[in-house]
């Protein structure tokens, strides 16, 4: 492996399995470290395809997304490491893919309990082709003001307080992510700060060994001092104790192995990684800082002496003029997510959308404050989610089994109306059941359905102006427009619409008042005596019926119901309902595989 660095400042990585926080980090150490170009070349995410925006400093970016590794590699040839973000199951399998791929030099494996058995092919394939990885079960590495691999480092505040927005002297390789965090730490205070840093990962055959990136930094010119974390378990170390018998690192090394206090069981203890076990005497913590310190590292007494040795061995070499300290530079600031900012209480921001009858935040929804589970247990109906989400209250049942009558009366209307004629029409034409539905629904309006609103309207600033009939209806003509709510192609004043009657009785048996109803009425009796087909429709009985349950309920204010009235909350109700009938229009010519339709001539008159 030897050979030298592995990254640089124009490092690109394709990033595999998305998530969003630590691609986001290595953005933001990017331009912390005030690169050019983000280090993140594209996405793979299996099945996706198109950007997922982030931000490169101020500016948000839109990165690539690949469903395959094929294609990411196709599309970004100068991104030579990849980054797999993929669980233990599939790990293997997309690492060895990519590393199939002639662009790809460098694999990180994130997940944690990779079979041994998938890692050691990885690792063969790995050796044969000149090609390194780092894990599995690792945080990853980094080069200090050049580029980072995920989550590794930690938070941004971290990352400045270690230094790392800009090249140190020392090179440094541990087994353990976590640690390796602390280590950066203890290395940026007592000495100029890490040149380069990989943690290997903790499993028993890591991809990649402690000599093998102690060779690598040997190689590299700005590292100066070599500082090594191992563990106890396996005999990674050992190899690391003959490159430094035969003379093949000729820099400083200091190291530790943790787990000293494994003596103290007794019997035999697994730490933290599948590797952190010692299975016998060779494999302690103590046999191997021995081996290290003979072989000529430099070796605390303890861990809480590291950092003391760590300095010294940095200020001899300052001493003997084998190191200049890095100058420091001040890292540029970077900006702060607006959630972030605005938890932390440091902005305020304006909200984009106001809500007042549904909230979705809590442990279950809940509809004008009644949590979902109140609704089924406690039995409502159609009529109380509307009474909800339309009124913002709960109406008497009378109120709400109105609402539902409403409902189930207007829900179709036969197959010859304007509306399911265009629906039906639609989806003969093959269109889905959206398009056919809104086909339909887009028919309502003044000449169809849409009357219940204009209905009200009227009827309510007549009665309340105390208009005879006559007056009313005369007014209307005099202005040109039709009484709505009044009037019917078919049904005559012998013959009178059975869902008006339904309506009306019911309102007579339950409403307090039926004031409204009554004064449509004799409008009806006024506009009968003019012609037959001016009777009531269904129209101005919802219309003045609904009048009557806002007034009669008590629960509304005058200023409410004239709200509502305006706002063309009772159209809402046919169109509600009618959607039903339309649905099912739609399902059955679907059902029926009926043709496209078409008009036939016999029925359409041709004239100049």
């Amino acid at each position: 492996m030897a050979t030298g660095q592995l990254f640089s400042r124009n490092t690109q990585a394709l990033f595999y399995n998305y998530k969003q926080l630590p691609i986001q980090r290595m953005l933001d150490f990017d331009f912390l470290c005030g690169r050019e170009t983000p280090s993140v070349a594209g996405i793979i995410n299996p099945g996706a395809e198109g950007f997922q925006k982030l931000f490169f400093g101020q500016e948000e970016i839109a990165i690539p997304v690949h469903s395959t590794i094929e294609a990411a590699c196709a599309a970004h040839p100068t991104a030579d490491v990849f980054i797999n973000f993929a669980s233990f199951r599939s790990a293997a399998a997309s690492s060895i893919a990519a590393l199939k791929q002639p662009t790809i030099r460098v694999v990180a494996i994130i997940a944690e309990g990779v079979p041994e058995s998938d890692t050691k092919q990885l690792i063969a394939y790995a050796r044969a082709n000149n090609k390194v990885v780092i894990g599995p079960a690792t945080v990853g590495g980094i080069q200090a003001g050049a580029f980072k691999i995920g989550d590794t480092a930690g938070t941004i505040d971290n990352i400045i307080q270690c230094k790392l927005y800009r090249p140190g002297s020392v090179g440094f390789v541990s087994k353990s992510g976590g640690m390796s965090n602390e280590l950066y730490n203890t290395i940026a205070r007592v000495t100029d700060g890490i040149y380069e840093g990989i943690a290997i990962g903790g499993d028993v055959f890591p991809g990649s060994t402690l000599s093998d990136h102690v060779l690598r930094f040997n190689n590299i010119p700005q590292v100066k001092m070599i500082v090594v974390l191992g563990e106890l378990g396996g005999r990674d170390e050992y190899s690391l104790v003959e490159a430094l018998k035969q003379g093949k690192v000729t820099k400083p090394v200091v190291a530790w192995v943790s787990g000293t206090c494994a003596r103290l069981f007794k019997s035999e203890v697994q730490f933290g990684h599948a590797g952190a076990k010692s299975g016998e005497e060779l494999e302690s913590a103590q046999a191997k800082n021995q081996a290290l310190r003979e072989a000529g590292a430099v070796v605390p007494t303890s861990y809480e002496a590291f950092e003391t040795v760590i300095k010294e061995a940095f200020e001899k070499l300052v001493e003997e003029g084998k190191i200049t300290p890095v100058k420091e530079v001040k890292p540029p600031q970077i900006p702060e997510d607006l959630n972030t900012a605005i938890k932390s209480g440091k902005v305020r921001a304006p909200t984009h959308i106001i809500s007042t009858i549904s909230d979705d935040r809590g442990e279950e929804p809940c509809y004008a404050g009644v949590p979902m589970s109140s609704i089924v247990e406690q039995g409502y109906g159609v009529g109380d989610v509307i009474s909800l989400l339309w009124f913002k209250r709960s109406l008497p049942r009378y109120c709400t089994h109105f609402i539902e009558i409403c409902i189930m009366l207007c829900a179709d209307h036969g197959p010859c109306v304007s509306g399911a004629h265009n629906t039906i029409v639609t989806a003969r034409a093959g269109k889905d059941l959206v398009s056919s539905l809104v086909a339909g629904l887009l028919t309502i309006g003044p000449r169809f359905g849409g009357a219940i609103d204009d209905a009200a309207r009227y009827f309510k600033d007549a009665y309340d102006r105390s208009l005879t009939p006559y007056e009313f209806v005369e007014s209307m003509k005099k202005k040109g427009i039709r009484v709505p709510g009044i009037g019917h192609r078919i049904k005559r004043g012998d013959n009178r619409d059975k869902r008006v009657e339904l309506l009306q009785l019911f309102a007579r048996t339950h409403f307090p008042s039926v004031k409204y109803m009554e004064y449509a009425v004799q409008v009806e009796n006024y506009t009968l005596s003019k012609a037959n087909n001016l009777v009531l429709n269904v129209d101005g009985a919802i219309g003045s019926l609904f009048l009557d349950l806002l007034a009669g309920s008590g629960m509304f204010t005058k200023q409410e119901i004239d709200e509502i009235v305006e706002i063309g909350y009772l159209n809402g109700l046919f169109v509600l309902a009618r959607s039903i009938g339309l649905i099912g229009h739609t399902f059955d010519q679907k059902r029926l595989k009926q043709p496209l339709y078409r008009h036939p001539w016999e029925d359409v008159l041709y004239t100049k």
